[in-house]
């Protein structure tokens, strides 16, 4: 059961299509008071907004996987992202993106919203036909490339955690108490030495070599 005596979960819902947003806008309103939506739109119209920060994602992704040559990227809104998928196969790309969690769009609104607290307090959450897609990632063994045990920094490691709970260089910033600039850089440099452009892209890598845990 939840605490009710712990402030509102400040959440912000990221769907594509309206009457889905709708939806899940009616169902976690109807949650009394452990949930917030403090926004609610497209990922583009989020993202280029930036409201007032949150504790949590929660991303619709949609009945149709995405495109596979179209690179899939996670909401960027300084929360952690709980992603909603239709089937396996839109689940294993949308994990790729670093998401803390996946279910099934159909999933109940009482498991949603305990998931969705899980996910704002550093857990991840997989629906049982979901969790094995982690296996293979796993499995795979660390990437291959030059980047030793000692070539991030301690500061770089830092960022690297903080990266793989999907927050944003202000977040990041705010978190270890650095300004947004000296966030941005150890953020690229996290990024160079790693050998990816995306920040998502780093999460993975990261993981596969043993260096963060999603």
């Amino acid at each position: 059961m939840l605490d009710t005596s712990l402030a509102p979960l400040r959440l912000a819902l990221v769907a594509e299509d309206p009457l889905a947003r709708g939806a899940l806008s009616r169902v976690l309103g109807e949650q009394g008071t452990e949930l917030l939506v403090v926004a609610a739109g497209t990922q583009a119209e989020l993202e280029s907004t930036r409201g007032e920060p949150v504790d949590v994602v929660l991303w619709d992704t949609g009945l149709r996987p995405a495109d596979p040559e179209a690179r899939l990227e996670a909401p960027d809104l300084g929360g952690p992202v709980l992603a909603l998928v239709a089937d396996e196969t839109s689940g294993e790309q949308v994990l790729a993106t670093g998401v803390r969690g996946l279910l099934f769009r159909d999933v109940a609104p009482a498991p949603l919203t305990a998931a969705l607290l899980a996910v704002s307090r550093g857990l991840a959450v997989y629906e049982p036909g979901l969790a094995e897609l982690r296996a293979p990632a796993s499995r795979s063994g660390p990437a291959t490339g030059t980047l030793g045990p000692d070539a991030l920094t301690p500061r770089e490691r830092e960022v690297l955690a903080l990266l793989a709970e999907g927050l944003s260089n202000k977040a990041i910033a705010d978190r270890l108490s650095i300004s947004d600039h000296t966030a941005k850089f150890h953020v690229n440099a996290v990024l160079s030495k790693l050998g990816v452009q995306r920040r998502t892209e780093a999460v993975v890598r990261a993981a596969r070599m043993g260096l963060v845990t999603l």
